[in-house]
């Protein structure tokens, strides 16, 4: 137990003195070796493979004292198994002087069962578990294979789509580990609050109702008042493929690497199954495609208003006050939960679904098909619009009256009367749409703005293996606004869509924006680079200056002037000029 103890202390002490030396944000560039050079000084600083370890251990009486273990981090040939103990504790109770030697018995952290570090790697957070990393090479052959960083990965940003092919077992979709993958997409989060461009896409005749954004396979979905889908190429901003006219307005849409599906005013599901070996996944026109690719799902009474989709279900929304989940194996109706106004939005997670009806808030359980969270009066006016992140429990909504909110439902509530534990108003209009990318949330109102908040101060990590996120208690009065904004479209939006470096909307104008941040860290670390060598630049020609003057090649008059005309606190002295003044100038 003391040993266990030690070893999780010593561990967290040395995760964060590397976090206060280096930082979350160079972890990964960090050289073990300099580090145990940089700190050789210090009685706990990160130390080599081969140096001693010297550390306080408790006793069984409870008191600390000092001690030099000569366990050493010295075995590269096991990583995940238990080490072999590079001392003998009979040994050096025979032969050492220190009496409290024979008492305790201190092993190095490696030496632990396989399982047991496991278990303590696992409490550490990504930050603390890059940083230990840093320790010795054994400690980072352990922190990077640790299957921690699959699920710090999936908490956040949930797992990514496989390609359609083979997958290797237990591995990610392009082969990466997930350290790797962890990382770059916490860098990739950064670049919003970059420099962007914005490409505009046209090709609809009215207003541009819903938007959907599959980054993994390069595509954007659009759909309005013509009623018709288009399907554009993310990266060139091409028109891909067009459907047919429906004869209604396409109010929803959503896709996979799998499946596309659309709803509108006409009360049916249009769905779009993926054709294996298409350049573009779907062929949504219909022109010389297996029939079986193309069918619909009727069911609802009413206009659909939101679809979305999971690896096993299908949730539609409809004015006919039903939010319907359908079995994608089988396309058909497994559940149906009512509501007491119109189904406005909806937002599936886990074994859960939450919805938006009039101006209230559901949360449903999907298996036992019960309302477990209502949410009353979540807004003054309709709730328009939902969002849920990977992270359970957290849910937001927008309104008609211009606000956000956050509501926390990680608990099982009879109580109507949730209070919101955040809230923001950045916007003059209804909040028509509302999406999320850890750590932030998006949304487009009927004021023609867009904004951006940065979620990762308010949701606050745990050290738990059941729940690792909550809402961080705080005072509501307190609540940061959004980060950023962008705005001077001058129209109404009616949906928005964002993903690792895309944000894409559409409104009433007909066309369909796309800010593209995939080169703000780039062109960040080229301004910083351009800054670095202008500040040297100024820093040499200041030097080369004294020099000069030093050497008495050149004269620095204003030296001159400033030691012949001591101001000492006196603003009105007047500098003396030597050039002579003509009689022009004194006339």
């Amino acid at each position: 137990m003391y040993g266990f103890v030690f070893v999780f202390a010593w561990v967290w002490g040395k995760a964060r003195e590397v976090h206060h030396k280096i930082g979350f944000q160079n972890f990964m560039d960090f050289d073990c070796n300099k580090a145990g050079e940089s700190s050789a000084k210090h009685c706990y600083s990160i130390c080599n493979e081969g140096t001693l370890i010297q550390a306080n251990t408790l006793t069984h009486c409870g008191k600390a004292k000092k001690w030099n273990s000569l366990n050493k981090l010295n075995n590269p040939e096991s990583s995940h198994g238990s080490l072999p103990r590079v001392n003998d504790p009979k040994e050096d109770a025979e032969t050492g002087n220190d009496a409290t030697a024979s008492e305790c018995s201190i092993m190095c952290f490696t030496d632990l069962p396989s399982a047991l570090v496991c278990e303590v790697l696992a409490r550490l957070d990504p930050k603390g578990l890059g940083v230990v990393s840093c320790v010795s090479t054994v400690l980072q052959t352990l922190a990077t294979d640790h299957q921690g960083w699959k699920k710090f990965y999936c908490e956040r940003w949930g797992l990514p789509n496989a390609p359609i092919g083979p997958l290797v077992p237990g591995g990610t979709p392009d082969g990466r580990s997930w350290k790797a993958l962890f990382v770059d997409r916490e860098f990739q989060s950064r670049s919003f609050m970059g420099r962007f461009s914005v490409d505009v896409l046209r090709g609809h005749n009215e207003d541009v109702r819903t938007v959907y954004l599959l980054a993994s396979a390069n595509l954007i979905f659009t759909g309005g008042h013509d009623s018709v889908v288009r399907m554009w190429n993310m990266e060139e901003g091409l028109l891909i493929d067009e459907s047919r006219p429906f004869g209604c307005t396409i109010r929803a849409i959503a896709a996979d690497s799998r499946l596309l599906v659309t709803g509108g005013s006409k009360a049916f599901i249009q769905c779009w199954r993926a054709i294996e070996g298409a350049s573009h996944l779907f062929h949504i026109s219909g022109n010389g495609t297996n029939q079986n690719s193309e069918f619909r799902l009727w069911g609802h009474e009413g206009p659909v208003t939101c679809l979305s989709l999971d690896s096993t279900r299908i949730y539609s929304g409809s004015w006919d006050m039903t939010v319907r989940v359908w079995d994608r194996a089988e396309m058909k109706c497994v559940q149906k939960f009512m509501h007491a106004d119109w189904v406005l939005a909806l937002a599936p997670h886990g074994n859960t679904v939450a919805s938006t009806a009039g101006r209230d808030a559901y949360v449903w359980d999907i298996g036992s098909g019960e309302l477990t969270t209502i949410i009353s009066n979540a807004h003054v006016g309709n709730a328009y619009s939902v969002a849920r992140t990977h992270l359970a429990g957290v849910l937001f909504t927008g309104g008609e009256d211009g606000a956000i909110r956050l509501f926390d439902v990680s608990e099982i509530s009879d109580d109507e009367n949730i209070k919101p534990a955040a809230t923001w108003l950045p916007h003059s209009g209804p909040v028509h749409s509302l999406a999320f990318e850890y750590p932030w949330l998006v949304s487009a109102s009927s004021d023609g703005r867009i904004a951006l908040i940065d979620l990762r101060k308010i949701l606050t990590p745990l050290n738990s293996s059941k729940r690792r996120f909550r809402v961080k208690p705080f005072d509501p009065s307190t609540v940061e606004p959004p980060q950023r904004m962008l705005h001077g479209f001058g129209c109404y939006l009616f949906s928005v869509g964002i993903g690792a470096d895309r944000i894409i909307c559409g409104g009433e104008d007909g066309s369909v924006r796309v800010w593209n941040f995939s080169e703000a860290l780039e062109i960040e670390k080229k301004a910083q680079a351009l800054r670095s060598l202008r500040q040297e630049n100024r820093m040499r020609r200041r030097k080369a200056q004294v020099e000069m003057n030093a050497n008495g090649r050149r004269v620095d008059h204003c030296s001159v002037a400033m030691k012949r005309n001591p101001l000492k606190g006196d603003k009105s002295v007047t500098w003396q000029i030597k050039r002579p003044i003509s009689d022009k100038v004194k006339s």
